[in-house]
């Protein structure tokens, strides 16, 4: 066998929990990380090493998507309904999941994927939490969704394990496939698996059907609706490693890490076997440093097995904030002579601790824990996020300064901890139910071992705020949850993120202590229990609307000066300066990093999100970002606000704020100077102006030296618009996106700050516009819309590439001002390993015969026709044709002789039957409506279409009376399902 490189590595897609980037990572000494390439943002595909048995592919592409009902059956594809719809018996649980299904007037729709974001909003107070979109038991029609997709197995997975790997899907998932229940989940945050292989067609086509139901409701804010993450076909060898069957821990000497690896290995087959498993360890630039043999291991018919192998790696290159040194665990399961299952396993070694005096240590030095709140969805996208819009949501946190994050209130994405142990961002991974109960203890259990292996997690939440906690009941349940943490991690501190009091009940029984916003009720429980460390799970809650400085109900908007908060406790400011005065204080996070759909405090409609956020839904800062950005990093800041254009306020003062953590900064107003003030640690700079049109500038010095100059001018009205994109260049993966940033400007270049132009966008060449946005918590726009209004002189557009290589140019354009266009690159990138869309050609030549010969009761949706060079589509929605036959055996057929075939197909709404004949196919129009029924028998009708030549040789498109050329050719196509 092959060895296989760290490259190879790292394009794969069998990555445990998650597939991570095509480049080796490599000790970066600036500030941030360098901006994704397109060869880094989303893996490439290269398969495992052949042999090993193992497959992992993802199934996000080729989906069909229709609304159900939550209360009536006939809307809901007869789930509940008579013997089809019911549990009664096994194999036939629903027409929907048989392959003769008609689903040609469902969505064609890839994943990640969320409903809830395309839904209009409802002016009902009781939608607030789900950002006045129409989810729940009153709206029934719009909270069941199903999907559906057509795959094939090919006749080599005989005899495999095959699984169904789900990352997250929105509420309560039903999962049917070819006909027979496989399971339901509830839950819409852990990840969740299905052993399929007993109702799998191997050699065959595969019908997956999945049914949402979004009516219930986890949380108090936006939660999206459907299959909003990732799902992978898995396909092992009966012995396998078990899914999140690795886990690596690291104990740190002097010049030295001792790694203990657990190993979960599975024998899914009726007999006895031996198995042997090799662990390799690759460094970061691939080099093998470690590898550790077990003697030969003998497994139970259909028995599980756990071992454990030490491995010593000299002078280690530990992963930190700063050195995001990753490593690769290569895990080879031998039986019978052969590697029957390799497991790839991302990982870094670091130490972590908390201590009662000094707060978090990260391999032996103290780490403020800079951190922010984060609930889960972005402009535009809802909940369902392309992996690299985690990666630019990341790197915004970083650039503030941050270096925490908090999964509120709920387990993460794998790709969320891809960015995060990539760029360096310490993570404290929340479960979504506090519960000693089956259903709790198994979310939380999925969260830690999918998760246990990013070196990012530092430590785990076990909840957020609830009552019972603080309880003696509390104990019981809390107990039980630390205790699956300890089970399958152990490396790691459990934690809380309490209401009210600290440290009582249940809460003891947390390894940190954590609390919400209680900065007094925090010093003195330290004072009293100085040995417990203590870390402020939740903070600050300032809300604040971008770009607005007077507060309007009426409006919906909030002053984005610091002081006002939801919660009548510490702005920002008030909160860092008592954090960054402790030092027994680990840190904490503030509520929250980005605004979150729902949850619209101080105001209700029309508001649809919250305004908590340092960064608005987009990605924009707000002006607090500044202030973080001064006292979180190193870099020199100089920030000044608010805007200079207020008209009709001429001779009225203005509060003028400066973020600085320079020595000094002096104000002047049109050349004239209004005082310079010394920059106090963890303080803002103020000054009372009289408005007056014009400039007003901001310098900053240090060691007495003029360093920076900020300015805000009074602009004139828009006259243009501004592109810019967060990357110019993308990986044509039919994944990848890109953020373009839309500004407003003057006749000199600036920023309008107070316009509300409507940008009309469009998209040429390789690539879709998939969402807008613009930050303003009140705008009703659709997400998914053509155009976007702008908020504070700037709207976003998010882009993403297809499969094909190429220039994706975006337009925008406003009534008045001149269109401008922006174009990127798509590059040529290969594709993560993934299920086919269900498309098979015939050979050239060879015909129908050697794929699928037609029974007589076979039907054919012929959409696609050429005819002299031109194609004619029957079909409004886009896709191409496919074939059914009275069998599940069907296969599709494309650009093949079909001589003797017996077909029905239809052009837009009329349907045909017909033979082929040699080169000639009489049609007839049928009587019947429904497409898959058997169709008539063959009538001669006066409509022929010809395959090649004339019957009498002759060319009708030439000669003294030309006639209409007849089609050359009939293409059948199945693109996508």
């Amino acid at each position: 066998m092959k060895p296989l490189s760290r490259r190879d590595v790292l394009k794969s897609s069998l990555l445990v929990p998650a597939a991570v980037a095509a480049q080796p990572l490599k000790p970066i000494e600036a500030a941030l990380p360098a901006p994704l390439s397109a060869d880094a943002s989303i893996p490439a595909s290269d398969p495992s090493e052949p042999g090993a048995g193992r497959e992992r592919l993802l199934l996000d592409f080729g989906w069909r998507f229709h609304f159900g009902h939550a209360c009536d059956t006939s809307r809901d594809f007869g789930f509940g309904s008579g013997r089809a719809g019911n549990f009664q018996k096994t194999g036939n649980f629903l027409p929907a999941g048989s392959l003769a299904f008609d689903d040609t007037d469902w969505t064609a729709i890839g994943l990640p994927h969320d409903w809830a974001v395309e839904l209009p909003f409802v002016n009902d107070p009781a939608l607030a939490s789900k950002g006045f979109h129409p989810l729940g038991r009153n709206y029934p029609e719009t909270s069941v969704g199903w999907y559906r997709r057509v795959f094939e197995l090919d006749e080599t997975d005989r005899g495999k394990r095959i699984s169904l790997e789900f990352d997250g899907v929105y509420r309560e998932a039903m999962v049917v496939l070819n006909g027979f229940y496989v399971g339901r989940h509830s839950g819409g945050y852990d990840p969740f698996r299905f052993d399929v292989t007993d109702f799998a067609n191997p050699g065959g086509r595969n019908v997956l059907l999945i049914r949402v139901d979004a009516t219930s409701s986890d949380g108090w804010f936006y939660e999206g609706a459907g299959i909003y993450r990732h799902v992978w076909l898995v396909k092992t060898n009966p012995v396998h490693v078990k899914q999140w069957g690795t886990f690596v821990r690291s104990e740190l000497k002097p010049a030295s890490a001792a790694l203990s690896i657990r190993t979960e290995l599975v024998n899914d087959t009726a007999e006895a076997k031996n198995a042997r498993v090799v662990s390799t360890i690759l460094d970061p630039d691939g080099k093998e440093v470690g590898k550790a043999v077990t003697a030969l291991i003998s497994m139970s018919a259909r028995g599980e097995q756990e071992l454990e192998q030490q491995i010593t790696v000299s002078r280690p290159r530990l992963w930190s904030l700063e050195e995001r040194n990753l490593y690769v665990l290569i895990t080879d399961v031998r039986s019978g002579g052969d590697v029957v299952d390799r497991y790839i396993t991302r990982f870094g070694i670091r130490s972590i601790k908390m201590d009662s005096s000094r707060g978090l240590l990260l391999n032996g030095s103290p780490v403020k824990v800079k951190g922010t709140c984060n609930h889960q969805d972005h402009a535009g996208l809802g909940v369902a996020l392309p992996d690299s819009v985690q990666y630019f949501r990341i790197r915004k946190l970083k650039e503030m300064g941050c270096n925490g994050l908090r999964t509120s209130h709920n387990p993460p994405t794998p790709e969320l901890l891809n960015a995060c142990d990539e760029l360096g961002m310490l993570v404290f991974a929340e479960t979504r139910m506090m519960s000693s109960n089956p259903e709790g203890l198994a979310q939380f259990e999925n969260l830690v071992r999918s998760d246990r292996n990013h070196p990012s997690v530092f430590m785990w939440s076990m909840g957020n705020e609830e009552a019972t906690a603080n309880s003696e009941r509390g104990v019981g349940i809390l107990t039980a949850m630390k205790a699956v943490a300890y089970r399958h991690d152990g490396s790691r501190p459990v934690s809380i993120a309490p209401t009210g009091a600290i440290g009582t009940g249940g809460l003891t029984v947390c390894d940190v202590i954590g609390y919400n916003y209680e900065d007094p009720q925090a010093a003195a429980y330290h004072k009293a229990h100085p040995d417990r460390p203590v870390i402020g799970t939740e903070t600050v809650s300032a809300v604040g609307t971008r770009g607005i400085y007077i507060t309007d109900p009426s409006k919906g908007f909030v002053s984005s000066y610091d002081p006002y908060t939801t919660t009548g406790r510490a702005s920002a400011e008030g909160w860092w300066r008592f954090c960054d005065s402790q030092d027994w204080l680990a840190g904490g996070f503030v509520w929250t990093g980005f605004d979150y759909r729902g949850e619209p405090s101080p105001n209700g409609w029309p508001n649809i999100s919250s305004q908590y956020g340092v960064i608005d839904t987009c990605g924009f800062p707000k002006d607090t970002f500044f202030y973080y950005q001064s006292w979180w990093t190193q870099s020199p800041v100089l920030h000044i606000f608010p805007h200079w254009n207020w008209p009709g306020y001429e001779g009225k003062k203005i509060a003028v704020w400066v973020h600085s953590n320079l020595d000094k900064v002096e104000l002047l107003l049109n050349g004239q100077r209004l005082g310079m003030q010394d920059v106090q640690k963890n303080h803002h700079l103020a000054w009372n102006v009289v408005y007056a049109p014009g400039t007003l500038e901001a310098r900053g010095y240090k060691d007495g030296k003029l360093v920076f100059t900020k300015i805000r001018e009074t602009t004139s009205a828009p006259a243009q618009i501004a592109l810019s994109a967060d990357r110019m260049e993308i990986a044509a993966n039919g994944e990848d996106v890109a953020m373009f940033t839309v500004e407003v400007r003057d006749a000199k270049g600036r920023v309008v700050p107070i316009t509300e132009n409507e940008i009309a966008f469009k998209i040429r060449g390789e690539g879709k516009l998939i969402g807008t946005g613009n930050g303003d918590p009140t705008d009703q726009s659709p997400d998914k819309g053509t155009s976007r209004r702008a908020f504070g002189g700037l709207c976003m557009a998010i882009v993403q590439s297809t499969k094909t290589a190429g220039t994706i140019t975006l337009e925008a354009s406003s009534p008045g001002l001149a269109p401008v266009t922006l174009a990127i690159n798509a590059k040529e990138a290969a594709l993560r390993p993934h299920v086919s869309e269900w498309e098979r050609k015939i050979p050239e030549g060879g015909g129908a015969n050697g794929l699928w010969r037609p029974e007589h009761d076979s039907v054919a949706e012929i959409l696609v026709l050429s005819q002299q060079g031109a194609q004619l589509t029957g079909s409004a929605d886009g896709f191409g044709s496919s074939w059914a036959g009275g069998n599940d055996s069907a296969s599709p057929i494309e650009d093949g002789s079909m001589s003797g075939d017996r077909v029905t197909f239809r052009i837009g709404g009329t349907i045909y039957t017909g033979t082929v004949d040699n080169d000639r196919m009489e049609l007839a129009r049928s009587s019947r409506s429904d497409q898959r029924s058997r169709p008539n028998p063959l009538e001669l009708a006066d409509k022929t279409l010809a395959i090649g030549p004339a019957p009498d040789g002759s060319d009708p498109s030439r000669g003294p009376n030309p006639r209409p050329q007849p089609a050359q050719q009939l293409v059948l196509r199945r693109v996508t399902r």
